[in-house]
């Protein structure tokens, strides 16, 4: 059920000032997330992420894959992936979000949560090869998770819960004014897998 988009079907934002978050709540029948899901876990190039943390490398549990435009690199945790080639899938998923948020996306970040003990910490989508103040769409497939946004200068907080097959999307100044997290959970057994489309400046081709 989408929360926030009540009058005259225009979207609300969800956040109370210095950025723009939109939810658009289920985009696909549960018949399509199931295939999507299967698909998904089976077809992606999955591999654990290697990050460093207080001069040393954590290996986390979770595991990430990066898709886009050929020959496109992204930097992340001081480590630099090459694209890999968009697959026939998420080309088609790609262009169903591009359709509902009216936002052209050249890259595509996915990561698998095994269960509700994987998450992710605060952070922002501000690395510097991605466009500034650009749209990112986050598409969600599997158990439904808790979403969570932090303001970085008043730490006011906004939750909701993202839904199987939901689309989310973070415009304007969000990644400047606030940070987000997705918080782990004992109660959740199931895979979640997460893709969010974004792009990378063109300076960085």
């Amino acid at each position: 059920m989408n929360l926030f988009s009540t009058k005259n079907n225009i979207l609300e934002n969800l956040l109370p000032t210095d950025g723009i978050v939109h939810y658009y709540g289920k985009i696909f029948s549960d018949e399509e997330c199931f295939v999507h899901l299967e698909n998904l876990q089976r077809n992606i190039e999955w591999k654990n992420e290697k990050i460093e943390l207080f001069g040393k490398t954590i290996i986390t549990k979770r595991k990430v894959a990066w898709y886009a435009e050929t020959g496109l690199e992204y930097t992340y945790s001081k480590k630099t992936k090459t694209a890999l080639p968009w697959t026939k899938e998420l080309l088609i998923l790609k262009e169903k979000v591009e359709i509902f948020s009216g936002k052209k996306f050249n890259s595509c970040l996915l990561n698998l949560y095994h269960n509700g003990e994987e998450g992710m910490g605060w952070h922002s989508d501000d690395e510097p090869e991605l466009e500034k103040n650009d749209a990112i769409a986050s598409l969600s497939f599997g158990a439904e998770r808790r979403f969570v946004f932090k303001h970085k200068r008043t730490a006011e907080k906004v939750a909701l819960s993202l839904e199987n097959g939901s689309l989310l999307t973070m415009l304007g100044n969000t990644q400047t004014n606030w940070l987000h997290s997705l918080p782990k959970t004992r109660k959740v057994h199931a895979p979640r897998i997460n893709l969010t489309f974004r792009n990378i400046a063109p300076s960085k081709f």
